[in-house]
């Protein structure tokens, strides 16, 4: 097997996500979408999940978008200087790699010829995460960064966890160099940033190449130090990345921590990058500047 070596049993975590804006003049109207909900997929079962928003809703509604996430629609129509959304989920986690072996994936140049438009070819949908979104460009530097793991040959597998180890170790974690809306050209440049930016840096690498990725955002079960009890609102919002091998299908790796993600990564959605879903986007009357905090919990159920 080449990379990591998955955990033996499955996960069952309780996640609670906390966010609460704090305005400086009253919001008079508010209409917002929430990316808040995970879904089950193949390696995760969702068993509960709540949404709580206070001020309480005048209407809210649930739709499922393009890539299949679960998207939130509220209206709050009373005077209100805070807001706050709590997102409560009980997911368990399934091991995705025991048996993985990333030389049976297919070469990486025969990957991207599937996914080019050829007369007569088959039609793969992952081929919507080959071009470029508004966060990510496809660049020379790009693809000449990706290269240099990418060789003759190499497979789509091996070629991207080669890839992420390096952008673990080439890029720096700094929260104070990017914001949000940073693309992941200016990251790249940078050579620094938080999760977000290394999984777009990555996500822009393998579309260089004409390979099929995307982004997925979610949570990340951390470790307390030795000896420290877990503390609530201690683990993270995260994000990683996501490579489609036509032989074995998609394979997730978080190269902010320079691991596959498995077992202790709740998927929370999936798109083309961040800006598909961030977790509350919409448009307010009133509020003047604001404040955010955020508050993250991942508890192992036993």
């Amino acid at each position: 097997m080449t990379g990591p070596v998955a955990l033996a049993t499955l996960t069952t975590l309780a996640v609670q996500h906390v966010t609460t804006y704090r305005y400086t003049q009253p919001v008079e109207l508010a209409q917002q979408r929430a990316v808040a909900s995970p879904s089950s997929y193949p390696w995760q079962t969702v068993h509960a999940h709540s949404i709580s928003i206070q001020p309480e809703p005048a209407h809210q509604h649930m739709r499922t978008d393009a890539f299949g996430n679960r998207v939130l629609h509220f209206m709050l129509d009373v005077l209100h200087e805070e807001m706050c959304l709590t997102a409560s989920s009980l997911v368990t986690v399934l091991p995705r790699w025991e048996g993985f072996d990333a030389a049976r994936s297919m070469p990486w140049e025969d990957a991207a010829q599937c996914l080019r438009f050829t007369v007569g070819q088959p039609f793969h949908r992952e081929t919507e995460f080959v071009y470029a979104s508004p966060n990510v460009a496809l660049h020379p530097d790009l693809r000449a960064y990706a290269l240099e793991s990418f060789g003759p040959g190499v497979t789509v597998a091996a070629g991207a966890i080669d890839l992420m180890h390096r952008i673990h170790k080439d890029f720096a974690y700094r929260s104070e160099t990017t914001e949000v809306h940073t693309p992941a050209l200016e990251a790249f440049a940078l050579r620094s940033g938080v999760c977000q930016d290394f999984a777009q840096v990555m996500i822009g690498c393998l579309r260089s190449l004409g390979l099929a990725s995307r982004y997925v955002s979610g949570y990340l079960l951390t470790d307390p130090p030795p000896g420290e009890a877990r503390l609530l609102g201690a683990d993270a919002s995260h994000a990683w990345a996501g490579v489609w091998c036509p032989l074995l299908g998609w394979i997730d790796l978080d190269p902010t921590n320079d691991v596959l993600a498995d077992t202790r990564h709740v998927t929370l959605a999936i798109a083309r990058d961040y800006s598909d879903i961030p977790l509350l986007h919409g448009v307010i009357v009133g509020g003047g500047e604001h404040e955010v905090d955020v508050q993250v919990s991942v508890v192992p159920q036993t």
